[in-house]
C-alpha cells in the first residue's frame, strides 16, 4: 500500500514560451478540476504533473513528511504514486489483443507472484476485487477487452490505475464516450477515493461535470492559468468567461 503524502505541487510552471508562470498545489483528499477550450493548456498541465511532458520552465514536486522529491519522468512519477489515466483509451490505454484480466494486471505483475511464479489464482482474486468495486460488467475475464462496452473498458483501465495504489490520480477526461450509468459509478468512485485521502486532478471537457466533481477549479486559456475558482465562484458562467477572456 502506498503511504500518504503532504503536498503535490507545480512550482513556477510555464507551459509555453512567453506565457506567465503559475504555482499550484494539491493536498490529500482534494479533487482539483481542470477546464478550458481544447488545446489551451489544461492537458499540458496534467501531462507535466504526470511526468509525460516537460514544462517550459518550473518544477513538479511531491512532499512526504520531511522528504521532498522532484518529478521529471513518467516512470519516476508512477514509482512515487502519481498515476495518469489517458484520455484516448483505444490508442493509449487498452491493449486490444489482450484479455480483460491481462489488461488489468499488466502494470502490476509483481503483485501476483507466488514462489517466484505468476499465480493465476492471486491475479484473478485481485481482479475480482476491483471488478466488484467498480461494477465492471465483464462476463468472461479471459475474453478480449474489445468485447466490453466503452464504459467497461474505461473501468478496467481505472482498476489498473488503482491497483498501483496511487497517492495522486490524474484523470484526463475520464468519462469521455461512456454512458450515463458508468458516469454515475465513476463519480461515486472518485468521491470515495478522495474521502479515503487520495488526491485527484480531473480534466473534463464538460463544464457541468467538472463543476460537479471538483473542490476547486483551474481554468486555462492560451496555455496560461486564466482563473482559479472556488466556492461560490464555481459557476458555469465564470468558467466560460475565463475560457474566452471575458469579464464574469
Amino acid at each position: 500500500m502506498v503511504e500518504g503524502f503532504t503536498r503535490f505541487a507545480g512550482e513556477d510552471l510555464v507551459l509555453a514560451r512567453g506565457r506567465a508562470g503559475f504555482s499550484e498545489a494539491i493536498v490529500p483528499g482534494e479533487i482539483l478540476g481542470l477546464a478550458g477550450l481544447d488545446g489551451h493548456g489544461q492537458e499540458s498541465f496534467l501531462k507535466v504533473l504526470a511526468g509525460l511532458q516537460a514544462p517550459h520552465a518550473g518544477i513538479v514536486t511531491l512532499e512526504r513528511e520531511s522528504q521532498w522529491q522532484r518529478i521529471t519522468r513518467f516512470r519516476q512519477a508512477v514509482d512515487a504514486g502519481i498515476v495518469y489515466l489517458p484520455r484516448d483509451r483505444r490508442s493509449t490505454g487498452i491493449f486490444p489483443t489482450l484479455s480483460v484480466i491481462d489488461n488489468f494486471a499488466i502494470a502490476t505483475p509483481g503483485r501476483d507472484l507466488r514462489g517466484g511464479l505468476i499465480s493465476a489464482e492471486r491475479r484473478r482474486a485481485r481482479y475480482e476485487a476491483y471488478r466488484a468495486r467498480l461494477s465492471i460488467v465483464a462476463p468472461d475475464a479471459d475474453a478480449p477487452i474489445t468485447t466490453l462496452s466503452g464504459g467497461n473498458q474505461q473501468k478496467v483501465l481505472l482498476a489498473r490505475a488503482l491497483a498501483l495504489n496511487p497517492r495522486v490520480l490524474l484523470l484526463n477526461d475520464p468519462t469521455r464516450g461512456v454512458d450515463i450509468a458508468t458516469r454515475r459509478t465513476l463519480y461515486g468512485v472518485f468521491r470515495d477515493l478522495a474521502r479515503d485521502g487520495m488526491a485527484l486532478v480531473i480534466l473534463s471537457s464538460e463544464i457541468e461535470e467538472v463543476l460537479l466533481l471538483s473542490d476547486r477549479l483551474l481554468v486555462f486559456r492560451d496555455h496560461s492559468l486564466a482563473a482559479r475558482l472556488t466556492g461560490a465562484t464555481m459557476r458555469s458562467d465564470a468558467v466560460i468567461a475565463a475560457m474566452f477572456g471575458l469579464a464574469a
